[in-house]
């Protein structure tokens, strides 16, 4: 069980806020059009158009693609999606540092060469993401170098986003920096998708978290971008602070290269140091933002974990992935983006997809939205190779 520190300990020096946020999704280019939507129980998961997956060796066929993205010349699709985030996030700072975090990258340019056909080979590189994002910013960003130093990618598997955000507050706090850009992106394509399906991870149908009849993930994809800042130079700069980063803690159990911890230590490990940073007792946490692929592993192994962190207190949990499908290296970018807005909302969307649920899930997961108290919330990233990552969020 979590136990708050000892309150005598010294807290950080700077608070970290959250001044502007973008997402763009198979479910929408904004918050709230996303938001609205998934209180409706929409889904975005549907039968793949972009590529073939009429093969006997696919057995999924559904994923959450954004329907109107297309390539521009040689280009990967990852730049016009990032051009289309950084469109509707607004002024960015020129000296805010500069993390990106992707799994895969351009990785269709990749699939491009292999086939013969021209396509620019540095989009595929994790290194050039960073120069990508500047470039989509145009105007609006004067470049990344400044006091802060050069733009940084992370590619942590799936908790590549939420590690970024932590690190980025991170840098605020230790008074390296006082304004952090996070961008992440992750596309679909058939590369990542036989991958996948070639570990029996995919579920023919719509995922289902949290349900005893899931039968795995459905891939999504998307891109999301949040501005941090100290709270001293937001309100010297009367920005409008929609949340605050209260503590966060990253772990690797290093079980498997694939499946995560069956007990859930790493996860737990990183829960436990979010919230101690955040200087928390558990009974803060209003709800909790899981990962909730519709794995079997993985479920099971946070909804473990979760209770062995609050033991028997039945707060909600809910998973976005039912209807945004599992975005890989941009899940908790956007993931974090929601929790914000359930906060402010006080309430938090249904888990679409689940309808009878798995072993600990009775009492917390729900297939309609949950009013919340006040508080703060957990939000909880898994992904290949063990690693583990949790972010508080607060009002």
């Amino acid at each position: 069980m979590h136990t708050t520190p000892d309150k005598s300990t010294s807290q950080a020096s700077e608070k970290v806020v959250v001044t502007a946020t973008a997402l763009v999704t198979a479910l929408g280019d904004d918050v709230e059009t996303v938001w609205q939507r998934l209180l409706n129980r929409e889904s975005a998961i549907r039968l793949i158009a972009r590529f073939d997956v009429d093969r006997e060796c696919y057995a999924a066929k559904v994923a959450a693609l954004i329907q109107d993205l297309k390539r521009r010349g040689d280009r990967s699709l990852l730049i016009p999606l990032l051009d289309r985030l950084i469109d509707t996030l607004g002024t960015v700072p020129a000296d805010a540092a500069l993390i990106a975090a992707t799994i895969k990258s351009g990785i269709d340019n990749l699939e491009s060469i292999c086939r013969g056909d021209r396509a620019a080979f540095e989009d595929i590189l994790l290194s050039a993401l960073g120069r990508q994002i500047d470039q989509s910013a145009g105007p609006m960003r004067a470049n990344s170098g400044g006091p802060a130093g050069k733009p940084v990618c992370i590619s942590a598997s799936c908790a590549s986003s939420a590690i970024a955000v932590a690190q980025g507050a991170a840098m605020i706090t230790s008074g390296l920096a006082d304004a952090v850009l996070i961008c992440c992106a992750d596309i679909v394509t058939e590369y990542v998708f036989s991958g996948f399906s070639c570990l029996k991870a995919l579920s023919p149908s719509p995922c289902q978290p949290f349900d005893r009849d899931r039968r795995g993930l459905s891939l999504g994809e998307g891109a999301a971008a949040l501005l941090l800042m100290s709270d001293r130079r937001a309100k010297k700069e009367g920005r409008n602070i929609l949340g605050t980063i209260r503590g966060w803690g990253v772990s690797n159990d290093a079980a498997h290269i694939t499946a995560p911890a069956r007990g859930g230590k790493g996860l737990i490990q990183a829960v436990d140091d979010a919230l101690n940073a955040a200087r928390i007792p558990t009974g803060e946490i209003a709800a909790i933002c899981a990962h909730g692929t519709g794995t079997v592993y993985n479920d099971r192994m946070e909804l473990d974990a979760f209770g062995h962190v609050f033991g028997r207190r039945k707060l909600p949990v809910f998973s976005v992935k039912g209807s945004l499908g599992h975005m890989l290296g941009a899940a908790g970018g956007v993931e974090i983006i929601l929790s914000l807005k359930a906060l402010a909302a006080g309430t938090v969307p249904p888990t679409v997809g689940f309808q009878n649920p798995d072993i600990g899930a009775a009492g917390r997961v729900s297939a309609d939205a949950q009013s919340i108290a006040a508080g703060c919330l957990l939000t909880t990233n898994s992904g290949f190779g063990g690693v583990n990552a949790a972010v508080v969020v607060g009002r």
